[in-house]
């Protein structure tokens, strides 16, 4: 996600901050935040994984923590298999294949070359197009059997998002019409800012268990539709098909859409805004507010938040020593993670309920919101939904939620670099990776990865496979002993297109990839060279084709 212009590093530490007086608590306004029955349907949310002096500093020497063994389980010197995401709109609007003698010989290319499979998003707004239940899997058919024959794997990523407001979005999916027929007539089902704007990239979590969608509740929308994938597939799960990464939010990801880029909302490094004005989400707010004794706490989110393209510094929330710290700062930044975390376990359950015992690896994916990451509030990350503070870690509940189902955590953003970014963004992509792998370990979880933009050059690919495997040293040692740990499950390179195989860059990405199955960190790439140009050659016709026939 968003990385800029290269610069020097900023040290993670804290912004100097500029002092004023911190209020607590939301002005006292009137919002219509629904019924007392509304408010009934919800329960009150417990308190999440405090920080404690067992949590690992995430900005200095590592812990190591016991590490649960996996069916998957590789040791240190372990490959990474390779899969490639392809095309946003592999499937067009009117459900047939898009560029089919491209992909044909893309697929050839990428087998030769020792990619491992490819993603593919299977888009609600496609499939069920035409009505409630009513589903169409005639081009996903086409496409799997494509892979199959080419002796490839397949990712299937279950997509509830709208196509067309994230970055690299390059084509328009919008959810089904009969979905955003009824986001029209109750606009509540769509999340919505505090200036009454309303998003409708994903349908609210604030309703997962209300009958909005024409009698069904989204949950059980989901769940169907996951259910009539696992029906049309079932002779190719767990062999042609080895992952279904569940959608758990905007742009697939497990967060609030709280950085929205369309309509010139939002641009990069902004805080972002939260996403709680909804009714149903107040009725949920006030419920918890009335259960902590606090009812006025339940009347909005925190007044003083700014907006999507302002700095921490030019709030009072999230200022060095904003109202965040408060007891209403945290009561809200609780509930408001609680909510998103209880989403994803619902989707996740069942997903669980559909595929468990059909051989396939049950993923989520959770965004890698790096900006801020060096200032105590971490606000980008409070907006969408990530409780992770300079003093709280709020990616190890997430993880063990995971774990509870046997859930691979999917993360973004591997291939960056601290150095690259602005140092006005505050940015800290490296320690983030670090954070969340820890926090996967710690939970027993296996942990695959993307990269967060599309990058062909040999520093991007260098960086991956660096961080493909985590490595500690003791602390107070830094520079000698590092130790190799568990490995990516798998990593989804981002992605198919025309500029993938220009010759330059098919000859990095070719030895990119066999460095990644062979589980060789900082093995000389030189030494590749022979071994990597004869895949280049034997692969040359078809990555010519494909380069000829596809675009971006």
């Amino acid at each position: 996600m968003a990385a800029t212009s290269s610069s020097t590093v900023f040290a993670a530490d804290d912004v100097d901050a500029a002092t004023s007086q911190v209020t607590e608590g939301p002005p006292v306004v009137p919002i219509s935040i629904g019924s007392p029955a509304e408010c009934k349907l919800f329960m009150s949310i417990p308190s999440s994984h405090k920080m404690t002096e067992s949590t690992p500093v995430f900005l200095g020497a590592w812990k190591e923590y016991p590490f649960q063994e996996t069916a998957t389980s590789k040791g240190a010197g372990g490959g990474v298999p390779v899969f490639i995401m392809l095309p946003l709109d592999s499937v067009s609007m009117n459900n047939t294949v898009t560029r089919r003698r491209a992909l044909n010989a893309s697929l050839v290319a990428l087998k030769s070359a020792g990619v491992e499979g490819v993603m593919m998003d299977i888009w609600w707004g496609i499939v069920e197009k035409d009505g409630p239940r009513n589903y169409n899997w005639s081009a996903y058919k086409e496409i799997i059997e494509m892979v199959r024959k080419s002796g490839l794997k397949v990712q299937a990523v279950m997509s509830f998002h709208q196509c067309g407001a994230n970055v690299g979005d390059s084509c328009k999916i919008p959810l089904p019409p009969w979905v955003t027929e009824e986001m029209q007539r109750n606009p509540d089902i769509a999340y919505t800012d505090k200036a009454g704007r309303r998003n409708h990239e994903y349908v609210s979590l604030g309703c997962d268990t209300l009958p909005v969608l024409k009698g069904r509740t989204p949950i059980q929308v989901y769940a169907d539709f996951m259910r009539s994938f696992q029906d049309t597939f079932e002779n190719l799960l767990g062999d042609v098909i080895v992952e279904i990464q569940c959608g758990l939010g905007p742009a697939g990801e497990m967060r609030y859409p709280s950085y929205p880029e369309d309509q010139g909302k939002w641009r990069f490094p902004g805080i972002g805004e939260f996403q709680c004005y909804d009714k149903y989400m107040m009725a949920s707010l006030k419920a918890s507010a009335y259960s902590q004794g606090k009812p006025h706490w339940g009347l909005g989110g925190p007044h003083d938040a700014g907006h999507y393209n302002q700095m921490p510094e030019e709030t009072g929330f999230f200022r060095r020593d904003g109202s965040w710290q408060s007891e209403y700062g945290q009561f809200f930044l609780e509930w408001y993670s609680q909510m998103l975390l209880a989403h994803g376990e619902r989707v996740l359950s069942a997903a669980c309920g559909i595929f468990c015992g059909t051989g396939v690896t049950i993923s989520g994916k959770i965004a890698g919101i790096h900006w801020h990451y060096g200032t105590r509030s971490h606000a980008a990350e409070l907006t969408a939904g990530y409780y992770n503070t300079r003093s709280r870690d709020g990616y190890l509940p997430i993880a063990q939620m995971f774990a509870k189902h046997g859930i691979t955590l999917n993360f973004t953003c591997i291939e960056m670099k601290d150095i690259e970014q602005p140092a006005y963004a505050v940015c800290s992509p490296e320690n983030l990776v670090k954070q969340v792998a820890i926090a996967s370990r710690k939970a027993g979880i296996r942990m695959a990865g993307e990269n967060a933009l599309p990058r062909f050059d040999a520093s991007a690919h260098h960086q991956i496979v660096k961080k493909s495997r985590l490595q500690m040293s003791e602390k107070g040692d830094h520079m000698t002993n590092l130790k190799e740990f568990e490995p990516l499950s798998a990593f989804t390179f981002l992605r198919m297109c025309e500029t993938l195989f220009r010759s330059e860059n098919w000859s990095l990405f070719v030895s990119f990839v066999r460095h990644m199955e062979e589980g060789r960190t900082f093995h000389p790439w030189e030494e590749d060279a022979r071994t990597a140009e004869i895949h280049v050659h034997a692969t040359r016709p078809f990555v010519q084709e494909a380069a000829s026939l596809m675009y971006h």
